[in-house]
């Protein structure tokens, strides 16, 4: 918490003028934004069932009625978004290196499936092997605006320009933009300097802003003053929160998705402290909790 602090004054200082009253994401609410709702996200796809960020694990989650196909990117050598969560492609591939240092016709030639085939036995199909590393130009391809899209900017800071190209991608499949409604895509970084770069580009795409915790959650009403001039909601682990913690976030208008919350009691819990949503590897088993509740 403190690098989220210590980051906004002087980004804020050059952003506010862009500020509306409220993220206009509320000002055109739609179904996936209303606090009321709670939101089944797909964490990295159905990935308790198939290998995180591949297209059979996005296709999953959407089976398995996930509002969102959540969508972490890093950004190769040559400047294209793939959707991967590690800045090092060793663990879910069969390579290994920095993202950063490979070629998009690198990157094509790993493996992204088999690793889960060999992880996970009880759960593997022939159709893994051999996976590819998505872009994320791919996905939307695959998924079009049918779909609701939750990306993440991973490690920014390593990668200068990932804003813009992200921008770029989502108004050339018009995903955002005068025509699109606002929730067909939230941003979230843990890095509060990438989504104040978003925000000056586009001020009306809504913003998750994702917190850290080494140690049980505290949270100030400054930090979410803060958070929300220019986010819509805020994310951290539900090993590190607490009914209060999301009690207070709330009180600001602010959305609380939690993640990872793989079990039907950790689900139930969080729901009873009254989150807005949640990141999970097993969005039809949060389908059913949401059903019988």
């Amino acid at each position: 918490m403190k690098k989220l602090a210590f980051s906004l004054v002087i980004l804020l200082i050059f952003t506010i003028f862009l500020l509306p009253s409220k993220n206009a994401a509320f000002a055109s609410e739609g179904p996936s934004l209303n606090p009321n709702r709670i939101l089944n996200v797909a964490h990295r796809g159905a990935s308790g069932y198939a290998p995180e960020h591949t297209i059979p694990s996005y296709a999953l989650g959407e089976k398995m009625k996930g509002d969102y196909i959540e969508v972490d990117l890093q950004m190769t050598k040559d400047g294209t978004l793939i959707a991967m969560h590690d800045e090092r492609v060793d663990r879910t591939t069969d390579g290994t290196g920095y993202v950063k240092d490979m070629t998009l016709a690198e990157i094509k030639q790993l493996d992204a499936g088999s690793w889960f085939n060999e992880k996970y036995p009880e759960k593997a199909k022939a159709e893994y092997e051999g996976l590819q590393v998505p872009t994320l130009e791919e996905v939307i391809q695959e998924f079009g605006r049918g779909s609701r899209y939750y990306i993440e900017t991973k490690s920014p800071e390593v990668y200068p320009g990932m804003e813009e190209e992200l921008l770029r991608i989502l108004n050339k499949y018009k995903l955002i933009g005068p025509n699109a409604p606002s929730s067909k895509v939230l941003i979230q970084s843990f890095s509060p300097e990438s989504l104040l770069i978003v925000h000056s580009m586009n001020p009306n795409i809504p913003l998750v802003q994702l917190i850290s915790y080494s140690k049980p959650a505290t949270i100030t009403d400054e930090e979410l003053d803060e958070i929300a001039a220019y986010a819509i909601g805020i994310g951290a682990s539900h090993t590190k929160i607490d009914e209060a913690y999301v009690q207070k976030v709330r009180q600001h208008d602010l959305l609380m998705h939690p993640y990872t919350v793989n079990t039907r009691e950790d689900m139930e819990k969080v729901l009873d402290w009254g989150v807005t949503g949640m990141f999970t590897n097993y969005p039809d088993v949060l389908e059913e909790v949401l059903r019988e509740r």
